[in-house]
């Protein structure tokens, strides 16, 4: 179960996940029928997010959120993603919660490459 009571707690400790690159921390995070989807990717399974996106975590330096906003079990956040290398850009994530975890994130990519998988 996880401890961090809101969403917006939550997807602030998500994003920390990849600035320290804490995998446990986020699998804590994640329901266990976790889906993920982007431009790139198409409901993948969380095990296919680890393999697939998670190595994305030693790119990043840090995020920067500038909008949050939460309704009930979903909430929309617009970022900066400031990478180690490479230029900063912006993406939007919308984040759907079980209530206790975050069940899917849909990322909608947005100013610049939008990624920092290559």
């Amino acid at each position: 179960m996880n401890t961090t009571s809101t969403l917006p707690a939550m997807i602030r400790a998500y994003y920390r996940a990849y600035e320290t690159r804490n995998r446990e921390a986020i699998e804590q995070l994640l329901t266990p029928d976790f889906r993920f989807s982007s431009p790139l990717d198409d409901r993948i399974d969380r095990a296919t997010y680890f393999s697939k996106c998670w190595p994305n975590s030693e790119r990043i330096r840090s995020f920067t959120i500038e909008r949050l906003f939460e309704d009930g079990n979903e909430a929309v956040v617009q970022y900066e993603l400031n990478p180690i290398s490479g230029e900063r850009f912006s993406n939007v994530e919308l984040f759907l919660s079980d209530g206790d975890r975050i069940r899917e994130v849909i990322v909608f990519f947005g100013r610049g490459k939008g990624t920092v998988g290559g």
